[in-house]
């Protein structure tokens, strides 16, 4: 079995976050969003994940290393593919077409899920769906009597189904997917002006693919910092009992309210903790009360009340109430209200 993940876009909402670090190796809950993604669906797959092929876009030698290590992680190979051109999902998906080959789950670095994956390796296709207010700004499925899918539309403007594609798909037969894949290009046929998935998705089914739909539980957006942070709360509160803290190097006269994630050598003078706080390598907090936030590593917050706020790498904060937003390398200062 492989998995295949495109994740080439940079992320302009997520920005200032996104300008230095690709939004699938934002950290939630201690782990980049990718390899959350990844073991989960790992752990839920009864056939061994043989490879892991990432489409990213520029991101450097670092990064792809990184990736390298997530994939290792669960046992399996890394294959790095590049997408310099956002042409859409399906020609994202091209990138990788050594590895669209036998079984395949596809799996977008957009968004994480509350969901036990459950995986038919004699289905033709399995995609999985949620039940979404509005549904135009997503690609959608109709079903016939039996549960089946018999129609996929990219992002309608007129209401035709509110069962939302969440960005994960099993395929039995990752050869048919790339042959379809190929010809949509070669053909220059578009959807909104890109080369989408849920074209040739079409195609396989007039080919005689069934398509089965599958439920989560819980769809988590990563798209805005609010997003983000909503995120974070909701992971650090499922997973809060298996969650692997590092080692603090110092906890002076401090409290930490669960759920958080501390990372490893984080001093903390005279702080007040959570809940739903995130806590990177090497952060100093004093005299700080945070809560729902995320900070990442080698950061330093001082003399501030925090809450609803994400802080980048190697950043630090001096001020007083605050639901910032900042960026790797800044530097702010406030003068405090106390």
């Amino acid at each position: 079995m492989k998995i295949i993940v495109p994740m080439a876009g940079r992320g302009s909402r997520l920005r200032p976050h996104t300008l230095t670090t690709p939004k699938p190796l934002l950290p939630i809950a201690g782990k980049p969003i990718v390899q959350r993604l990844v073991e989960d669906l790992a752990a839920s797959c009864t056939q061994a994940i043989d490879e892991v092929a990432f489409i990213i876009g520029d991101f450097g030698t670092q990064v792809e290393k990184d990736l390298h290590n997530i994939a290792a992680s669960i046992g399996a190979k890394a294959s790095i593919y590049h997408q310099l051109e956002p042409l859409g999902t399906g020609h994202a998906i091209l990138q990788a077409a050594p590895s669209l080959t036998g079984h395949c789950i596809i799996a977008f670095a957009d968004t994480l899920f509350k969901a036990t994956f459950s995986f038919d390796p004699e289905a033709d296709s399995l995609i999985w769906v949620q039940q979404v207010a509005d549904p135009s700004a997503f690609g959608v499925v109709k079903l016939d009597k039996e549960g089946y899918i018999t129609d996929f539309v990219e992002k309608p403007r007129e209401f035709v189904s509110d069962l939302a594609i969440v960005g994960i798909y099993y395929f039995k037969d990752g050869d048919a997917l790339r042959t379809e894949l190929e010809s949509i290009i070669e053909l220059d046929i578009r959807d909104k002006g890109e080369f989408q998935l849920t074209t040739a998705l079409e195609h396989l089914k007039k080919k005689g693919t069934r398509f089965k739909p599958q439920t989560i539980e819980e769809w988590l957006d990563c798209g805005n910092k609010n997003a983000v942070l909503h995120t974070n709360k909701r992971i650090l509160t499922i997973y809060q009992d298996s969650l692997q803290p590092g080692s603090m190097l110092q906890n002076d006269n401090s409290l930490i309210i669960p759920p958080c994630f501390i990372g490893n050598n984080v001093v903390l003078r005279n702080a007040v903790v959570g809940p739903y706080v995130s806590i990177g390598d090497n952060t100093i907090i004093e005299k700080a009360v945070i809560s729902n936030t995320i900070i990442q590593s080698d950061a330093q917050i001082c003399s501030a009340i925090m809450e609803n706020a994400m802080v980048g790498n190697q950043s630090s904060f001096a001020g007083s109430i605050s639901e910032v937003s900042i960026g790797d390398y800044c530097e702010i200062k406030e003068g405090s209200k106390n």
